[in-house]
Order: structure tokens, then sequence, then C-alpha cells
């Protein structure tokens, strides 16, 4: 995939996780108005404007992040509570769908990778909660560890419909998934 990657032109391989899971679950629409949380290099960003042809994409990271047609970047972390200003006066209304590929630096140490990785999910999962609209998505990368089963229960207390999916694109020795949530409760 990663060698795929380069020869499409995406900026990372991470874009055809992505890519199978809006074929699966079909969430990413012509007018969705979307949130890209740790955005760069883009991989996703990239799929998501061949997608969304009417609507707004907005990426966040706290790494530069080079420009994509028609997407718009904010630098920034997102424990910043200034951020969450930018993101609200962007879009100016709910949101459609929120993106999270975000992973903590690795240490080497599995479990606190896992853990680190798991609290930017629920940072994620906050923000997509009160950005979305009742019958929006969150999308995010999780690693199966201790902090799974509180983002796992998180997820069910607030969306009607939670399914984990692991991509084919994804490397079999990995502990990431993915988190689909959908339509809040």
């Amino acid at each position: 995939f990663f060698k795929q990657s380069r020869i499409e032109g995406y900026r990372s391989r991470s874009a055809y996780k992505l890519i199978e899971m809006n074929r699966k679950f079909k969430f990413l629409k012509k007018n969705s108005y979307l949130l890209d949380l740790g955005s760069s290099p883009g991989g996703w960003a990239q799929v998501a404007s061949k997608e969304i042809s009417n609507g707004k994409i907005l990426c966040v990271d706290k790494k530069v992040m080079k420009k994509i047609n028609s997407v718009f970047f904010i630098e920034g972390d997102l424990n910043d509570e200034l951020i969450y200003g930018k993101i609200y006066e962007f879009f100016q209304r709910k949101i459609d769908i929120v993106i999270s590929d975000m992973a903590a630096n690795t240490t080497g140490n599995k479990d606190l990778d896992s853990y680190k990785t798991g609290q930017l999910s629920l940072i994620a999962m906050d923000i997509a909660l009160k950005i979305l609209n009742k019958d929006g998505v969150f999308l995010s990368k999780v690693f199966m560890g201790s902090i799974f089963d509180e983002i796992q229960k998180k997820a069910n207390k607030h969306f009607k419909k939670v399914v984990k999916y692991k991509p084919l694109s994804s490397r079999k020795e990995s502990k990431e998934i993915y988190i689909l949530c959908q339509s809040i409760s």
C-alpha cells in the first residue's frame, strides 16, 4: 500500500484505509461538512476532497500540512482551547463527519502508545459530540489495549450505532482498528 500510494499520488498509505471504510460504510457525501483531526500529511484529506465537492473540509494538526485544493487547514494542537473556537468559527454550524487518524508518537512501549492514542481518540470524540449534527458520523483510529473499553463504552453511550473495523490495508500485526460511530443518541 505504501508503494501504491506513491504511484497514485496519495500522501500516505492511510488513504487506502479511508477509501476502504467509505466503500463499506458510505459516509462521505458530496455535500458533507467534514473535520479531519490529526490530518498531516493529508492522505485522508485527499480522499475526502475527491468525494466532497459541494461541502467544506477543514483539517487540523499540529504538524504543517501541504495545501490541497478546496481543503482548509489550521495548524494547532487539540490540547489548546483556542483551537475549538477556530473550528466552530470556520463551520458556523453543526457538521456531518469528524474523522481522526491521530496516533501518539511511539515510545516503544506498546501499552503506553496504545493508551496515549486512546486518549487522542477520546479528545476527538469529545469534539465530535459537540460539533456533529444528530445523524453525524465519527470515525477514529484506536489501538486495542487498556483504554479501548473506555472508548467503546463512551461511544455506545453517545451514539446509536458503533462498529469496530480493521481495514485490509492495516498491517496484520498492528493492534490498530477503527471505530465508526453514527447518529448521536
